[in-house]
């Protein structure tokens, strides 16, 4: 399409999916510096782009998304930012299906640990996890906490290696939550670091239960390291509803869908 067919809302956006293209982000005050419009119009172009190009929506901008999940080891910094309100949306429902004197795992990553962070003044719960900043957030609080031992990663403040492993072979944990980097029908849920992978196979292994937790932008997304295979997930619970083949898949291997609302 030529440009003169283009309108300049179309125009806009395609420049502005080259600028993301070479900075790999951009905020919501660069757009209207650089594009003279107004917040609004700038949000509504990150909405729209959201839908059809590989873009993931940060607080106060956006980032580059093409491949991200299956290239880079994200820092949980960075993670922080992107899609923050579907995370709490997701830890919310995920917090709703902890009662009290459950046993819960919970690795690593930002959703995870927003969930640590509502669930830090209920009672009755043990909480197991892997995850050292996770741990200090349920420090001081009546949870029962247990921290597996191992090396970090800073990227993720997650404890791994054979210590981790082997202290894990020797709990119970009813409830496991997982935080993945993708999940798809033909890979299951995978993540970038193979130390990470090995660990919360370990917790998987030791669960009665395990729920995996990501939001639509971790969905057909396929990183370097199998975490499991479909088959041995009892639930998934993200925000928004499933493609149709991810869906089928569900549905095949019995895994509950808990779809985290507004």
């Amino acid at each position: 399409m030529s440009d003169i067919n283009l309108s300049k809302g179309q125009r806009r956006r395609e420049q502005l999916m080259m600028l993301l293209k070479q900075q790999g982000r951009i905020t919501i005050q660069e757009i209207v510096d650089r594009f003279g419009c107004s917040e609004a119009t700038a949000r509504r172009d990150l909405e729209a782009m959201e839908r059809t190009e590989p873009i993931i929506r940060t607080i106060g901008g956006a980032m580059y998304g093409g491949g991200m999940s299956a290239v880079r080891d994200v820092t949980f910094a960075e993670k922080t930012g992107i899609s923050y309100l579907e995370k709490e949306r997701i830890a919310l429902k995920a917090a709703s299906l902890i009662e009290e004197g459950d046993v819960i795992g919970l690795s690593g990553g930002t959703t995870n640990y927003l969930l640590a962070k509502l669930i830090r003044d209920r009672k009755g719960i043990t909480v197991v996890t892997n995850a050292v900043n996770i741990a200090m957030e349920l420090a001081g609080s009546d949870i029962q906490v247990l921290v597996t031992g191992g090396i970090m990663r800073h990227n993720s403040f997650e404890l791994c290696g054979p210590l981790a492993e082997g202290m894990v072979g020797n709990l119970h944990i009813g409830k496991m939550f997982i935080g993945v980097d993708g999940v798809s029908a033909d890979s299951g849920i995978t993540t970038y670091s193979e130390q990470e992978a090995q660990i919360a196979k370990a917790l998987i292994s030791r669960s009665r239960a395990s729920y995996a937790v990501f939001d639509h932008t971790k969905v057909g997304k396929t990183s370097l390291f199998s975490i499991a295979a479909l088959e041995q997930l009892q639930a998934f619970i993200t925000d928004e509803p499933l493609p149709d083949e991810l869906k089928l898949a569900a549905e095949v291997y019995h895994i509950e869908v808990h779809i985290a609302k507004n």
